[in-house]
């Protein structure tokens, strides 16, 4: 892992895997190892060739006292990372404020790139107002306080 020169080079990036047993999620399609294939096709095809796996497998996103999360967290404070690439925001964890404050302070203070591949979020290619929105809705459709048809905005 090299230090970081974010302005012109690419640096390192960070792909962040996170699988919860609450997820319900153990299929194939969220597996870490199919997560890690999608986050290591859509860095190189982002132009960076050097990756480095944080994992969290079997921890709930509702915290964000999990141990993979945290050496993130720490290479990013230490220089050493230029980008995040999660499948989706939901990776990044469960609680939409922590995961705002993720997004919308941490990241850009460290000038850390964001690419969720899923949700077509790449912070270099500009501010998209539905990201914090779509991060509330998944997190409304995880914690069964709503149905993914939506009706808890029937009333609206």
């Amino acid at each position: 892992m090299k230090l970081s020169s974010k302005k012109n080079e690419f640096g390192t990036a960070a792909l962040y895997c996170r699988l919860s047993r609450d997820d319900n999620m153990d299929t194939e399609s969220n597996s870490i190892q199919n997560q890690k294939k999608i986050l290591q096709k859509a860095a190189k095809e982002k132009g960076y060739t050097d990756t480095l796996f944080f994992v969290d497998d079997g921890i709930t996103g509702t915290t964000m006292n999990r141990p993979g999360f945290q050496k993130m967290i720490q290479a990013i404070e230490n220089g050493y990372i230029s980008a995040v690439f999660v499948k989706d925001l939901s990776r990044l964890g469960r609680n939409y404020i922590e995961v705002g404050r993720l997004t919308e302070e941490f990241f850009p203070a460290h000038d850390v790139r964001l690419v969720a591949v899923s949700d077509g979020v790449d912070s270099d290619e500009g501010e998209n107002e539905f990201t914090p929105f779509k991060n509330i809705m998944k997190n409304i459709s995880h914690s069964g306080k709503g149905r993914n048809d939506f009706s808890l905005f029937g009333r609206f």
